[in-house]
């Protein structure tokens, strides 16, 4: 059994460790946090690292408390993950390489303070997850079906409210305007952003693992019924002012309507709360 590191030395390897990993991953951070910076659906990118930092330090006391015991099974994932950086290198894989990135911090954490202190670790390290943007061929399969159920919505809603359209694929035909979901109108930027903002909500104000799972899950249907009903209104106001389909207002329009979908999600968690209440005294402890 390894014995308990000082709390002195741990800190000092630690910082060696990351100022390796800052030069050994230096190409891959820049071009993601450019990636952050360009592309509009990986933006909640530049909010993961802090907000996973900030768990971490708000768990000081608790992480100090624990007897750090380096657990060599953690060299391993180092390795791998060095392996996986090469092989992404030569092969032009940026998401391999970013992967590669979380599991070589998983093993350092791994190495250097042993299994109880990764345990505890687990949930910021795997917020980690999200800074990364997805590979460009499971984007391409995710936002084309995102985008017919959009407008399919959006067409359906339209019509209830006596608009005239005609559709056609992801194309709304409608009296004096056409309008196109585009990739970047088919919610995956809604979808990827309210994921992660859920699991950071249901960490800090809620207890229940399972209440959480439901929290997480619900993000995808109120992400799409989110961005149908943007679809919707811009059609409802394209009637007024075709220009009012483009520019600043119809991106100002997509974050009230995220901003809504976010409020949804803690209505929704209020509701399940207070449902909880109303049931027997036995119920609650059988769902924890």
């Amino acid at each position: 059994m390894a014995l308990p590191v000082p709390r002195r030395t741990l800190w000092i390897t630690f910082a060696w460790f990351a100022l390796l990993v800052v030069v050994c991953y230096a190409p891959v951070l820049k071009v993601m946090v450019g990636q952050w910076n360009s592309d509009p659906d990986v933006g909640h990118g530049f909010f993961v690292p802090p907000i996973s930092a900030f768990i971490v330090w708000q768990r000081r006391e608790e992480l100090l408390a624990v007897k750090s015991r380096p657990c060599w099974w953690g060299l391993l994932l180092v390795v791998l993950g060095g392996a996986l950086l090469i092989a992404a290198t030569m092969g032009v894989e940026l998401f391999v390489a970013r992967v590669a990135l979380v599991v070589t911090l998983t093993g350092i954490v791994w190495l250097l303070a042993g299994t109880a202190v990764l345990k505890k670790l687990t949930f910021p390290l795997f917020l980690l997850l999200f800074m990364i943007p997805i590979p460009q061929v499971a984007y391409n399969r995710i936002t084309f079906p995102l985008q017919l159920l959009a407008s399919k919505l959006a067409g359906n809603a339209l019509s209830v409210l006596g608009v005239p359209v005609l559709r056609e694929g992801n194309i709304l035909e409608l009296p004096n305007q056409r309008l196109s979901v585009v990739e970047a109108c088919s919610g995956i930027r809604s979808l990827l952003s309210l994921t992660f903002l859920s699991l950071v909500y249901g960490y800090f104000f809620e207890k229940k693992r399972w209440i959480r799972t439901v929290l997480f899950f619900s993000t995808i249907p109120i992400a799409i019924i989110a961005n149908a009903s943007r679809v919707t209104f811009t059609g409802i106001a394209s009637g007024v002012s075709p220009d009012l389909a483009e520019g600043i207002f119809h991106e100002s329009t997509g974050w009230v309507i995220f901003m809504v979908a976010m409020l949804i999600l803690i209505v929704l968690h209020q509701l399940i709360r207070r449902v909880l209440k109303f049931l027997p005294a036995t119920a609650p402890a059988a769902l924890e």
